[in-house]
Formats: C-alpha cells, sequence, structure tokens
C-alpha cells in the first residue's frame, strides 16, 4: 500500500435496535474512527386492520441519517465519501420511485403464511440447492410471498433493500448491493439472480433491480441531499458490503491461520470464509447458509439468537419498573455456578416480549430448574450462547473441512469478557476479541479502497485493522462444566 493519501469518509451503520453515523480519517497506514451521531432504531406496531403490525419508521431513521451525515460534514468539510450497512431481508416497496408504505419488520408474525406458500410452490430441499440459504422465516422470499398473498405486491414496480433504500434517497440510483441480494433467497449460488425462483414463485418482472458488488459507485449525493447536509462539494456514495455482517467481516483481523468468526450484536453469525458455497445434505440438515462476501468469498455461516436474549431481557425488567445495571449483572453472573444451558434458538424467542419468562417456561418444560434470579438468567443466557457458539463453529469446520484453530469474535459481543471466555471455554479455543466497531469499520475499508486511500486484497486490509484495533485474547480454561440440557 504505498498511496500516500489521506481522506475523510463517512460511514453510516444501520443495526435492528440502534444506528451510528461514523467519521474515519483514512489512509495507508492510518485508521483513526469517531463516531458522530448515535441514535435508536424502534420497531413501530401500526394497526392493520386485523392486528398490530411491526414496522420500520423508515422515514424517521432517514432523517437520523442524514442529521448524523452533517455532523459528520460540520466535523469533516473535506470528507469525500459515504457508504450504507444495515441488517439484511426486509425491503421497500415502490412504484415510480415512491415508497408504497413502511418495510414490514422481519420479526413481524405474517411471513408464517409466506413459508407455506414457498414450499407448497419449491420444496425445502430443492430451494437450499439453488440459493444455499438456511431456513429462516422471515428471509426475503418469505416475506414477498406473505406479500402477494396480502395484495401488496400488486401496486409496486421494484422492491430495494433497506441500505439500497437509503442509498437511492442520498443519490437517485436504484441497485441491488450483491452481499445484501444474498440473503433475499432469490439468489442463486452462483451469485445471480436465480431466474427459476422468480418465475416459479414471483409471477411477473423482477422487483430487485441490477446487482452491484461491493465498492460500485452509486454516483454523488442529490443536489438537493447536498443542501441539507450542508456540503459545498459532491460526495461519493459507495456501495460497501452493505449486509452489516459481510462488512463486519471485511474488519476480521484474520491473517492467514485457518479461523472462524462470530459476528456478534443483536445476532449471533457463525462461521468462517471460503472460495465456494458448501451445498450439501448435511449443511442443510445442520441449517448453515452461504452468503456473498466481498471480494468473491462465501461467509458459510449459522445465525444463533444472539445478544437479542440480553438485551430484550433488560428491557422486559425495566418495564417491570427495575433499574438494570448490565455491567454489574454480568461481573455477578461471572461468579455463578454454571447452569444446564438452554436452546438460544427455540422460535419461541424470536419475537419481542417477556423474555426471561419464555426462557424459565423452556426450562420447566425441559424438566429443569429454571434461573431463580436476574443475575442466574443473565448467567444462563450467556454461558447458553456461548454454547451455541462453540456448537457452531465445530460443525462450520467440520461441513467445510476448515482446520479453524482460532476464533475471532467482532461486534457489540466483543465487549462482553464473560462471553467471549466462556465461548473459548466451550470451543476449546483462543478467542480473539475485537474490533467493536466492526460492521462500520469494515465499511468505511471498502470505501478507502474505491477512493485508492488504501489498496490491496481482504488480507491487506485486515492488516490495517490488526494494527491499528486493541484486540484481546480469552485463553481457554478447563473443559467446562456446564450440564447440557437433554
Amino acid at each position: 500500500m504505498r498511496n500516500s493519501r489521506i481522506g475523510q469518509v463517512a460511514a453510516v451503520d444501520l443495526g435492528a435496535t440502534s444506528g451510528r453515523v461514523m467519521l474515519a480519517t483514512v489512509g495507508p497506514g492510518h485508521l483513526d474512527l469517531r463516531q458522530v451521531a448515535r441514535f435508536g432504531n424502534e420497531p413501530v406496531e401500526i394497526w392493520n386492520g386485523e392486528r398490530a403490525a411491526l414496522h420500520w419508521d423508515i422515514a424517521g431513521l432517514y432523517a437520523r441519517v442524514c442529521a448524523g451525515l452533517a455532523e459528520a460534514a460540520r466535523r469533516a468539510p473535506e470528507m469525500i465519501g459515504v457508504g450504507v450497512d444495515s441488517w439484511a431481508v426486509d425491503y421497500g416497496l415502490l412504484r415510480e420511485g415512491r415508497l408504497l408504505g413502511l418495510p414490514h419488520h422481519y420479526r413481524d408474525t405474517r411471513t408464517a403464511a409466506g413459508v407455506e406458500a414457498v414450499h407448497a410452490a419449491i420444496p425445502q430441499s430443492e430451494l437450499y440447492e439453488r440459493n444455499g440459504l438456511q431456513f429462516l422465516p422471515f428471509t426475503t422470499i418469505y416475506q414477498l410471498a406473505a406479500d402477494r398473498l396480502a395484495g401488496d405486491l400488486g401496486p409496486a414496480d421494484s422492491a430495494l433493500l433497506i441500505p439500497d433504500l437509503i442509498g437511492y434517497w442520498l443519490t437517485g440510483a436504484m441497485v441491488t448491493e450483491r452481499t445484501n441480494a444474498s440473503t433475499t433467497g432469490l439468489l442463486g449460488i452462483d451469485g445471480e439472480w436465480e431466474p427459476t425462483l422468480h418465475t416459479r414463485l414471483a409471477p411477473g418482472p423482477r422487483l430487485f433491480p441490477e446487482l452491484v458488488d461491493p465498492g460500485s459507485r452509486l454516483g454523488p449525493v442529490l443536489p438537493s441531499v447536498g443542501t441539507r447536509l450542508g456540503l459545498d462539494h459532491a460526495i461519493q456514495v459507495t456501495a460497501v458490503a452493505s449486509h452489516d455482517t459481510a462488512s463486519a467481516v471485511v474488519a476480521v483481523p484474520m491473517a492467514a491461520e485457518s479461523a472462524a468468526y462470530i459476528s456478534c450484536g443483536t445476532w449471533g453469525l457463525v462461521g468462517v470464509e471460503l472460495d465456494a458455497p458448501v451445498i450439501t445434505g448435511a449443511s442443510r440438515a445442520a441449517n448453515f447458509t452461504n452468503e456473498a462476501g466481498a471480494d468473491g468469498r462465501i461467509r458459510f455461516l449459522h445465525n444463533v439468537m444472539g445478544l437479542w436474549l440480553l438485551s430484550e431481557s433488560v428491557r422486559q425488567w425495566e418495564r417491570d419498573g427495575a433499574r438494570i445495571d448490565l455491567t454489574r449483572l454480568l461481573d455477578e453472573a461471572a461468579a455463578s455456578p454454571p447452569p444446564a444451558v438452554f436452546d438460544v434458538d427455540d422460535p419461541r424467542f424470536l419475537t419481542p416480549g417477556d423474555i426471561p419468562a419464555r426462557i424459565a417456561d423452556w426450562y420447566t418444560e425441559h424438566e429443569l430448574p429454571a434461573p431463580a434470579s436476574r443475575v442466574d438468567m443473565v448467567r444462563a443466557i450467556v454461558e447458553s450462547l456461548a454454547a451455541a457458539f462453540a456448537h457452531g463453529v465445530h460443525i462450520a469446520a467440520e461441513l467445510s473441512g476448515t482446520p479453524v484453530r482460532t476464533l475471532h469474535i467482532v461486534g457489540g459481543g466483543a465487549q462482553n469478557r464473560l462471553l467471549c471466555q466462556l465461548t473459548a471455554d466451550h470451543a476449546g479455543l483462543p478467542v480473539v476479541a475485537g474490533p467493536v466497531e466492526a460492521t462500520s469499520i469494515g465499511n468505511i475499508l471498502i470505501q478507502a479502497r474505491t477512493h485508492e486511500l488504501l489498496t490491496g486484497d481482504l488480507d491487506a486490509l485486515r492488516a490495517v485493522v490488526a494494527a491499528t484495533f486493541a484486540l484481546r485474547r480469552h485463553t481457554p480454561r478447563q473443559t467446562t462444566t456446564t450440564r447440557k440440557a437433554g
């Protein structure tokens, strides 16, 4: 990396519970990252005539994005670019460029009918052979089927995934970025739109626009947007690896060692990076997915419920009137005896609500003592997540033939020392924790390479991460004494 340029770019990173705008100064051997805005991103319940449906407040979210970018431009008047990443699978329906309604939230219960309709048209085994995706009831393909059954697709002539929708509002360019498109269920294992899936499941013209790869330039911000942001020059919007996990994996500081990763936030994405997909009966039975990564890589991984279990438990306790100090609870949980682990991927934990009560019900149904206190509940959640993560790592290694020697945890979960240590214990592997802001960093690295502030392949970009950010290592202790349920 001999380029001597230094530049400033902004990363818009939208998670399923919060969003942020990060400003970076980046160049060869240099990556300085600052948060300039952080905001909530909570679903809204709207009565649809039959029930309260979950949606995203996408207009409010876009307003907060623009406010954050305006602050970034104020702090960095010479800022040259911006990239947007977000959670996967959700989308907005449009007609002649106008949004038709608020996008549905993937945790909304409407998708059950969509699952049934899709599997009636194409068996799940054939679906996996065509798209390589694990079964998740909220995958885009099932949401579209639910929309069709409800009559909502009739007026639409296009659809945009969430980061592509924000990018469209910033630039006027309609595209579908490939890493996020790979989560829809409508791409084939070759990374292109799968015509059979469209003709058998979605009669009529394809709603999603052309595919672009991470690093593609969408164009400058629209003049009206530039005025809103207080810019006196046009900044370039780049299509980054717009699925937040894809961006996070870009920033996993893997060197040449055989490694697995866990991108841990609301969800825990557990897997390895490959050159080609794994499409076998065993990988389908294990519910492993093949999603596109940057530079043509494959993210072979499994979704685990993630820190949603902990954050939603805290929200429930606060709704009950308690004041929760999660740091203290985690410290006390570290000293608690290891519990029997529960199945963190039980479907009952998917929707918002009283997660502690549902966990207690799970233990009761399995004739096991339920956690007796909040401290015990926190320990049960963290222990069970660690066990699930470790199991996922070993299955990923077995199915892909990857001899995993190191496990990297990035994202918010990297801050949770108890989770990282217990994962090392359960996996019997050293865990390298960090960076916490991996998604924003991956977003920035792809932008920096597009703007020629950095050069090189993913290994070169990851070397910048390893040299810049403090990482913490957890060595596995003696075999855990945690009891396994069932």
